[in-house]
C-alpha cells in the first residue's frame, strides 16, 4: 500500500527534476520509467486519485488530470464525449505497472491499447501551447468508454501545469519520515542559545554642540535662609449630634442598636438577592432543553445504505480495493452521484478504522 500526497501547481517534469532531494532513497535515479495514459469514467476519477492508497508499489507514482476545453471538439469527433470521462497521465517505474493496472485489467476488465498524443492543431484557438513530436504511449480505457486513436495536448504529457497526485510506497516513505525526524530533532528539548550582548557604538555627529562642563560650585550652610511657614488651623466640622454617649452605659446601648440594625438590613437584602436566583432544578431542566435542542443531523438514506454496504463487505473479509466489483456498488455510487453524496470520504472514514 502506498500514501498518496497532492501537490499543486507543479508538473511531472518538475517532481522528477526535484525527485532526489524530496524523497531521498525512496526514489531510484537509475529506475526505468514510463509513461502511460488511463481514461476512466468522470464519477470514479476520486477513487483513481487516491489508487495508490491501494497497491503495492516500490517507487514513487506520479499522476496528472488534464480536461479537454478548446480541444473537446476533437475527441466528440472521434465518438467519445469528454464529459463523460477523466484523462490521467501516469509516470511510473516499468516494474510498478503490472501491480498498479492489475486489479483494473483482471476484474474490472479494463482495455488495453495505444494512442497517440499529439499537440493540438494551430487551428483550434488555444491561448498557450507548445509544439512538440506525436507520442505513441500505452492507454488503459474503461470498457464502458468508447476507444480513440488520438488525444491532443498544447503541452508535453509531463509538461501539463496542473494539481499531481503522488503516491509514495507506504514503507519506504514511513522510514523516511522517521529519518527526517531524527535529523530535525522532533520531540526533543533544544536548549535556547543564550544571545551574546550587542554593543552599538554611535559614532559622534558633526551637528552635535560640545558640551561644556562646569565645575561644582561650594555653598556654605549659613549663607543659605530657609523662610519660615505660618500654621493654618484645619477647618473643623460642625453637627447637630452630639459628640458621643456621655456615659458607658449609653455607648453600650448605643452600640447594640445600630448593630442589630445593620444585620436586619443585611437580612432582608440577602432575602431579595434569593428570591431572584433560579433553583437548582429549573437549572437543570434548563440545561436539559438545551441538550435535548442540539441533535446530530440525521443520515440520508444513501449515507445509511452506502456505511451499511462497506460495513457488510469488510465484515465478509473483502479488501477495499475489491469492494468495486460488488454488483451493488455501481448503483449506489450512480444515486449518490446524483443527490449530490461524496462516497468517497465515507469509504476512506470506513476502511481506515480497519
Amino acid at each position: 500500500m502506498g500514501i498518496t500526497a497532492m501537490i499543486p501547481g507543479t508538473t511531472i517534469d518538475g517532481l522528477l527534476s526535484e525527485a532526489k532531494e524530496r524523497w531521498q532513497d525512496i526514489f531510484d535515479p537509475d529506475a526505468l520509467r514510463m509513461q502511460v495514459m488511463i481514461i476512466c469514467p468522470r464519477k470514479e476519477r476520486k477513487i483513481l486519485e487516491m489508487h495508490g492508497d491501494m497497491v503495492e508499489h516500490g517507487q514513487p507514482v506520479i499522476g496528472v488530470f488534464h480536461r479537454p476545453r478548446a480541444e473537446a471538439r476533437l475527441l466528440e469527433e472521434q465518438g467519445l464525449n469528454p464529459r463523460d470521462a477523466s484523462f490521467e497521465f501516469l509516470d511510473l517505474a516499468t516494474s510498478d505497472l503490472g501491480p498498479w493496472m492489475k486489479h483494473m485489467v483482471t476484474t474490472e476488465k479494463w482495455v488495453r491499447g495505444s494512442i497517440s498524443v499529439q499537440p493540438v492543431p494551430f487551428s483550434v484557438d488555444v491561448p498557450a501551447q507548445r509544439a512538440f513530436e506525436n507520442i505513441t504511449m500505452i492507454c488503459f480505457r474503461h470498457p464502458s468508454l468508447p476507444a480513440i486513436e488520438r488525444y491532443y495536448l498544447p503541452f508535453p504529457p509531463t509538461s501539463i501545469p496542473n494539481k499531481c497526485f503522488v503516491s509514495l510506497p507506504r514503507r519506504q516513505a514511513a522510514e523516511l519520515a522517521r529519518q527526517q525526524a531524527e535529523i530535525l530533532g522532533v520531540g526533543r528539548a533544544a536548549e535556547p542559545a543564550t544571545p551574546e550582548p550587542t554593543v552599538i557604538e554611535n559614532p559622534p555627529s558633526l551637528d552635535q554642540e560640545p558640551t561644556i562642563e562646569v565645575a561644582p560650585q561650594t555653598i556654605d550652610a549659613s549663607d543659605v535662609t530657609i523662610p519660615t511657614q505660618d500654621s493654618v488651623p484645619l477647618p473643623t466640622i460642625q453637627t447637630d449630634e452630639p459628640e458621643g454617649p456621655q456615659s458607658v452605659t449609653d455607648a453600650i446601648t448605643k452600640a447594640t442598636t445600630d448593630g442589630f440594625e445593620e444585620m436586619q438590613a443585611a437580612g432582608d437584602e440577602f432575602k431579595e438577592t434569593e428570591a431572584t436566583l433560579p433553583t437548582v432544578g429549573d437549572e437543570t431542566e434548563g440545561v436539559e432543553a438545551v441538550f435535548e435542542s442540539v441533535t446530530e443531523e440525521p443520515q440520508t438514506e444513501i449515507e445509511i445504505e452506502f456505511r451499511a454496504l462497506v460495513s457488510e463487505l469488510m465484515a465478509s473479509g473483502i479488501e477495499p480495493s475489491d469492494m468495486v466489483d460488488d454488483p451493488r456498488w455501481e448503483s449506489i455510487n450512480e444515486r449518490a452521484a446524483a443527490v449530490g453524496f461524496e462516497t468517497w470520504p465515507v469509504f476512506m472514514e470506513l476502511t481506515s478504522v480497519q
